[in-house]
């Protein structure tokens, strides 16, 4: 980001937080999705998100660090409408969502992997894409949502698992 729309955006200029807006909108759409299957709620925490951005950017000491730190903000709404929609929890014996066969075949390559999360149970999707898209560590994940560091470290193992097979379905009946 342009340091001159940051300080614009600092000083509650619309035209700059616009501008903001646009630039970041796409990128943290496609992380609100990874997290919440419907698109009315992905859209409501893009919205909720910005809102927070705008409110807490003075705040941010360091332009050079905004994409991370709103990224965290993003990520973070995420998990709270999670939380809101039904308390988190992680069962091991979790099953994962079976991809029905006239979905398998319509899987394509430009979808990828990616689309494939959304066959995960929440609990276990949310705890991969923590750990394997964000880069969190075990240990903050287990702060994060209240679990233990084993479970986290298994249902990303369990997540592994369920993405090799649905991969290797979707290749099977491309």
């Amino acid at each position: 980001m342009k340091h001159d729309i940051y300080i614009r955006c600092r000083n509650k200029d619309r035209n700059a937080q616009r501008k903001l807006y646009e630039e970041y909108a796409g990128r943290f759409f496609v992380i609100c999705k990874r997290y919440l299957k419907n698109d009315e709620d992905a859209e409501e925490v893009l919205a909720d998100s910005f809102y927070i951005i705008f409110t807490k950017l003075e705040q941010l000491k360091d332009f050079q660090v905004f994409d991370a730190w709103a990224k965290k903000i993003v990520v973070n709404q995420c998990l709270q409408k999670l939380r809101k929609k039904q308390p988190f929890s992680i069962s091991i014996e979790e099953n994962f969502v079976d991809l029905p066969d006239s979905e398998t075949e319509n899987v394509s390559e430009e979808r990828g992997i990616l689309s494939l999360l959304n066959f995960l149970p929440e609990g276990c999707r949310t705890i991969f894409n923590l750990f394997a898209m964000e880069g969190y560590p075990h240990k903050e994940i287990a702060q994060m949502l209240s679990i233990s560091e084993g479970t986290s470290k298994s249902q990303v193992n369990f997540a592994r698992k369920k993405l090799q097979e649905l991969v290797k379905l979707q290749t099977i009946n491309s």
